[in-house]
């Protein structure tokens, strides 16, 4: 199918069934699960097999930051599909050093090495081993706010309640980030909010023991967590005592890096250069799985006589890396960072101000580039959350308008793809206000 408009009966309702008999899905109870059909996609849009098509606002999970179907990404997987379709990660492969020359390109100076993972999620967990061996040190420190993904040490190091079923690995503890509308530190202003939440961090390295502290782990802009942009200092000054205590400091850019900021990293806007930078997602829009770690030079050299003791036989998969050529050149090539920058400063940006003018259940508006959050509230005063009922009916709605969302908690995540357009944020603004001025409180 290659646009909307050519319908193929009953090939929804069958995917539906194969999907219920035989698809055991992620983060669900399984036997309430009824799927939205996908069939295909370009660019900002998805449809089904009937032709019903989604503006996609989500980028399924943040992470087509290029669009669906983009010409020379998939160009370039099957061109090297036709060439070579996978090799052991033991070899050298071309497409494999472009790759990881595209990716170091764009990174600060000292960053040379990059080793590569199936996702974000082994990224982060190959991350905080690097640490831990390169410092001899245990513990890793990590937010309550936050999702690194879910392996053995990844979703130990998740704040949120999916750490908590799933808590068996070692040497993790946790600390509050700086998140000024629900404040743990009583404060009144960004500044206020920095100052104590970093206060608050370095109360816990030194309770914790700091010789004992590999890493500090954190999103530069924490996702799946609410899109929280750190306020003025915050990164810098974790950054100071990290250097202080001798502790390695990981930014996490699996969502935010590549574009989602209007920045090839969220980091460069906050005046900070960490020691290993994890990614995913945005790199290569997900077309094929893949992560990677980008290693700062002096933690690189630990492992030039001494064997890295980790390995993925999908590492470097040349298809994966041919798809990193290609999206990250076209990236560059259309200006799709630009844009995205563009479009968060001049469209969303005064877009969901104005939403928020109008509509008493938006509590606050926080984002920067295609990477923002609506927070829903039931009373502005007292910032109570809606509820379940009311996001799953707003879940509703939007998608009997043609609207695919991100919903997480309380939130829309307005994640559209970087290459989202002046007329399709126009479309969803629209969308969106329709839906908020549904009763959805007393429905």
């Amino acid at each position: 199918m290659n646009d909307t408009t050519t319908p193929i009966l009953g090939l929804n309702e069958r995917t539906s069934e194969l999907d219920r008999a035989h698809v055991f899905h992620s983060w669900s109870a399984q036997g309430a699960l009824k799927p939205l059909v996908i069939a295909g996609g370009l660019g900002c849009r998805v449809w089904d097999h009937d032709g019903r098509s989604y503006l996609d606002f989500s980028s399924q999970l943040v992470n087509v930051n290029i669009g669906h179907q983009h010409p020379a990404v998939v160009k370039a997987i099957v061109e090297q599909a036709s060439l070579l379709a996978t090799i052991a990660p033991s070899t050298a492969n071309l497409a494999r050093g472009e790759a990881a020359l595209r990716i170091v390109n764009r990174a600060p100076e000292g960053f040379n090495k990059v080793f590569f993972t199936n996702g974000g999620a082994d990224a982060n967990e190959n991350a905080i081993r690097m640490a831990r061996l390169h410092t001899g040190r245990d513990k890793v420190l990590s937010t309550y706010r936050s999702y690194h993904g879910n392996t053995g040490a990844a979703v130990v190091a998740t704040g949120d309640w999916r750490r908590v079923p799933n808590e068996y690995a070692r040497g993790h503890v946790h600390f509050f980030g700086p998140f000024l509308y629900r404040s743990e530190f009583w404060a009144t202003t960004p500044e206020q909010e920095s100052e104590r939440a970093l206060r608050h961090l370095e109360r816990v390295i030194q309770s914790e023991g700091s010789t004992s502290i590999a890493a500090v782990l954190l999103e530069t802009v924490p996702g799946t967590a609410g899109v929280m942009l750190p306020p003025p200092g915050y990164l810098a000054g974790v950054r100071a005592l990290c250097d202080r205590y001798g502790i390695m400091l990981i930014l996490d850019e699996v969502m935010c890096g590549f574009g989602r900021t209007g920045r090839w990293f969220a980091f460069e806007g906050y005046e900070v250069t960490p020691d290993l930078i994890t990614f995913a997602k945005g790199v290569n829009s997900g077309y094929v799985p893949t992560g990677g770690v980008l290693i700062s030079d002096s933690i690189a050299a630990s492992f030039d006589t001494a064997v890295f003791p980790g390995g993925l036989t999908y590492s470097g998969h040349p298809l994966a890396m041919a798809s990193i050529v290609a999206a990250l050149d076209a990236m560059d090539d259309e200006g799709i960072v630009e844009n995205a920058a563009r479009i968060g400063r001049s469209v969303l940006a005064p877009g969901l101000a104005a939403l928020a003018a109008s509509h008493p259940i938006i509590g606050e508006v926080r984002g920067e580039g295609v990477f923002w959050a609506l927070e829903l509230v039931a009373d502005q005063d007292t910032r109570e959350p809606v509820s379940a009922a009311v996001m799953a009916r707003i879940k509703t709605e939007l998608l009997a308008r043609g609207l695919l969302p991100f919903l997480i908690e309380n939130r829309i995540h307005v994640v559209p793809p970087c290459v989202v357009t002046d007329a399709e944020v126009s479309e969803a603004l629209v969308i969106y206000d329709e839906v908020l001025s549904l009763d959805l409180l007393h429905s």
